[in-house]
């Protein structure tokens, strides 16, 4: 028993030593106390860091020797190269990166390009004969308006696409993989004319396709029925629609085509191989993208003005023809900067087979004459009314319609047929390529032929009336 009371006593007088030490020598470890203590020696740290770099540059800079880059440089060139890489230019994030001073030593630029190595060479080309091409005609934005009953509703409800099914076809086809490319990514063009296939190269899953859109001239009978007016460039550079409002005033947004794609691609950078965007074919009868350049208007000549364009000049007393013309070609120009590209709809909206080659000659040198100065030379034809030169063979220069559109400068040539989903002809000296109408007329009667692209049903504006009109 003895033993046993003094075993209970020493062990009370060692846990009542143990609770002494904890309570008078033990450190309290407060966790807080510890981040905090780990946050001013990283500041610390990262400050030695500058410091060091700031010793370094001033060194360089005292020896004559140039600097390498800043960090707020190295992250804007990263950016830079990111956004390459992210629109399949691989080769140019590389060289971007490469041609970058003391690339040798910078093993963050260094590991980027591994990066992107790796991920070309995870690509494959995609067969250039397998591509297709869609087309849009000016959106309608306000559907009331397009849609009211008179004598126009019928063509908008065959040939056009509201906004709404626009924005549900392009995220659908961004979702299914569809990345937009250039006519000029499909072939190259060599200075004696002839043409050769070019390399797509796109990660698996990734699916090319064309865009293009017909008639951006907002033709003066769509006033008031619901379309935009016009494409501007705001102050910060950006294109855009103005809309004309019920009470007169002018909004300026997202109101078509052009900057609901820029927006679009803007937040989803890889659906533009290399940032091209898609193809405006123009004709000039009443001037381009909302502006009144022809020549019509300049010189104002009897027998040629249509009631539209009387009703404009009185409208319009203080109209600037020069004025007109600069500000559309400001317009051309930043499109193009955007990757924007645009194409010859001929200048009067004709079938060429339906007019002699003297009448379709004169066409084209109003073309020349009174679009090109706006938008630029372009070597893109495609055809209005879905029309074409010549028949499913091959073209040659027995076809006087062929010899004269390549004598202008023509080699890439678009008709309209939407029976299967990929129609591309090459020759020696010019690609052919069918193109397929996504519009009220399509989707109502054959949306079974535009199922690869995107799902109909969803994308269907209800305030579309039906049956859309038979043609």
């Amino acid at each position: 028993m003895k033993c046993l009371i003094t075993i209970l006593i020493l062990a009370i007088i060692a846990l009542a030593a143990l609770l002494v030490y904890e309570i008078r020598f033990r450190e309290y470890q407060n966790p807080w106390a510890q981040a905090q203590a780990q946050k001013e020696s990283q500041e610390a740290a990262e400050a030695a860091l500058r410091a060091e770099s700031e010793k370094k540059e001033q060194n360089a800079a005292d020896s004559g020797v140039v600097p390498l880059i800043s960090d707020e440089q190295e992250d804007s060139l990263e950016s830079q190269a990111n956004r390459l890489a992210l629109q399949y230019d691989y080769d140019g994030a590389i060289s971007l990166l490469r041609s970058q001073p003391g690339y040798d030593r910078n093993e963050r630029f260094k590991n980027l390009v591994s990066t992107y190595e790796s991920t070309k060479a995870g690509c494959s080309p995609y067969p250039i004969d397998q591509i297709t091409h869609v087309f849009f005609h000016t959106l309608v934005w306000d559907d009331a308006k397009a849609f009211d009953g008179d004598e126009k509703e019928a063509g908008y409800n065959q040939v056009m696409t509201t906004v709404s099914e626009f924005d549900s076809i392009i995220t659908q086809m961004y979702n299914r993989g569809y990345v937009m490319v250039s006519l000029h990514d499909m072939a190259s063009v060599a200075d004696d004319g002839s043409l050769s296939t070019k390399e797509i190269l796109l990660p698996p899953g990734k699916i090319p396709f064309v865009l293009s859109m017909d008639d951006c001239s907002y033709y003066h009978y769509m006033d008031g029925d619901g379309f935009a007016q016009k494409l501007i460039v705001t102050d910060d550079g950006k294109v855009k629609n103005t809309y004309v409002e019920d009470d007169g005033s002018i909004s300026v947004g997202d109101y078509d085509l052009v900057p609901i794609l820029d927006t679009f691609v803007a937040q989803h950078p890889d659906f533009a191989y290399h940032g091209h965007k898609g193809v405006l074919a123009l004709t000039g009868y009443e001037g381009v993208l909302g502006y009144r350049t022809d020549e019509v208007y300049k010189t104002r000549e009897e027998g040629r003005i249509t009631m539209y364009q009387n009703a404009f000049f009185e409208a319009n007393p203080d109209f600037d023809f020069d004025k007109e013309v600069a500000d559309a070609k400001a317009v051309a120009d930043a499109m193009k900067a955007e990757g924007w590209e645009f194409a010859s709809h001929t200048w009067g909206h004709i079938n060429p087979r339906q007019y002699t080659i003297e009448q379709v000659q004169k066409d084209s040198q109003r073309w020349h004459d009174w679009v090109v100065p706006v938008v630029g030379e372009t070597d893109i034809l495609i055809f209005a009314f879905g029309a074409d030169i010549g028949d499913w063979q091959p073209y040659t220069y027995d076809n006087e319609y062929y010899a004269h559109y390549k004598s202008m400068g023509f080699n890439f040539y678009c008709n309209v047929d939407s029976s299967v989903k990929a129609w591309v002809q090459i020759g020696p000296d010019f690609l052919r390529q069918g193109r397929r109408n996504l519009d009220g007329y399509r989707m109502y009667y054959s949306p079974e032929l535009i199922s690869d692209l995107y799902d109909v049903d969803t994308a269907w504006d209800s305030n579309r009336p039906t049956p859309v009109p038979k043609m």
